[in-house]
């Protein structure tokens, strides 16, 4: 109820709708019951699961194939089209597509769209939600170089059910073993986290092994690897963050801050210069505060000369479901939309595009 009265009675504040006001409720219960956060539905990937496809995502495949046909494409039709779906239609209508017009949708995505970002954005949007990410991280590690960021951001704070389907897809999608490629790509630090990350090992919690006398032995072992010693053992600081489920992590990070004056997110921050240390501080915040995490990391995206496009189209696509929570969290924490830092950092039917995904989920009243 305050929470509530705060929002509409503050007269600095901006109108808040319905679903904004549910939104912030929802991220003040997250941070009160934390849990690594699933981004996509395993019964989506059952093999032994017929989908049921209801005549929905038939009426979008024939929209999607109108607005190609013929001579030149209807960027529009095929906007509203591709934009205006969520990551569980996405998986019916790649399915579906194919069954009713004989031709893969990504390949019609690039032969119509090209690999310009509209093209690449099109091309992720035309698989299901496992799939895209798989087909992202491939693209972070083909070519010359890593896309290292892009490879954290999608490999570290994840739950155990969303690693495994991803390691067992990518290997079925490219014959390859997604540990070893990510492994081959990095080293020292970064590698021990990465390796840590995709070996869906976060612990169930159990509140009669993870207590508070852990959470001290844990907290000083997190002290002594960063703020009690010269340089910063990231490789320690990772398994603790890496293994704790996030209702652990909640109790080490208040008797860290207790013990020490610092919560962890500040510690970490005061340590940390290396993409070793920006993997962790970003599988702690994916853990403890989600939505404010892939708020920064749409900043991160935007920040600079230059807009790092791929990262940003990757993190609004994997992130779509979320975005009502955290185009909150960006507001509060930037003074600015969502919606207003692609229109500045983007044009043309990419801004169009990635506007309308947004609206799906988190539309600008």
């Amino acid at each position: 109820i305050d929470l509530f009265h705060k929002i509409i009675q503050d007269p600095n504040n901006r109108q808040e709708t319905k679903e904004n006001i549910n939104d912030r409720f929802r991220m003040d219960e997250y941070s009160e019951d934390p849990n690594t956060i699933s981004l996509y539905p395993a019964e989506l990937y059952d093999e032994d699961l017929t989908p049921d496809i209801g005549v929905e995502i038939d009426e979008k495949c024939t929209e999607i194939y109108e607005s190609t046909k013929g001579w030149g494409t209807s960027e529009k039709r095929l906007i509203e089209a591709m934009g205006s779906t969520t990551g569980e239609e996405r998986k019916y209508i790649s399915l579906r597509y194919e069954e009713m017009y004989d031709k893969e949708l990504k390949k019609l995505m690039k032969s119509e769209c090209g690999s310009s970002n509209f093209g690449e954005a099109l091309q992720y949007l035309s698989l299901g939600p496992v799939e895209a990410e798989c087909r992202m991280l491939k693209k972070a590690v083909d070519g010359f170089g890593s896309n290292k960021v892009m490879m954290y951001s999608i490999l570290c704070g994840r739950s155990n059910a969303d690693m495994e389907l991803l390691k067992k897809t990518y290997y079925k999608l490219y014959t390859d073993d997604l540990v070893s490629r990510m492994g081959g790509e990095v080293g020292g630090d970064m590698k021990k986290i990465l390796m840590s990350a995709v070996q869906a090992a976060e612990e169930e919690f159990d509140p009669d092994f993870h207590t508070e006398d852990k959470a001290k032995e844990d907290a000083e072992e997190l002290y002594k690897a960063g703020q009690g010693r010269w340089g910063t053992n990231e490789a320690k600081m990772a398994k603790i963050v890496v293994l704790s489920p996030p209702k652990y992590l909640k109790i080490v990070n208040a008797v860290y801050a207790d013990q020490y004056g610092y919560t962890l997110f500040k510690a970490f921050e005061k340590e940390m210069g290396s993409l070793g240390g920006e993997a962790i501080l970003y599988t702690l915040g994916m853990k403890l505060k989600p939505y404010e995490t892939i708020a920064k990391l749409i900043k991160k995206a935007c920040a600079g000369f230059g807009t790092d496009e791929l990262l940003l189209t990757c993190t609004l696509i994997r992130y779509q479901d979320l975005m009502g929570h955290v185009c909150v969290a960006h507001e509060e924490l930037f003074e600015k939309s969502v919606h207003k830092r692609v229109k500045d950092e983007t044009r043309g039917n990419y801004e169009k595009l990635l506007l309308e995904l947004l609206n799906k989920v988190a539309p600008l009243e």
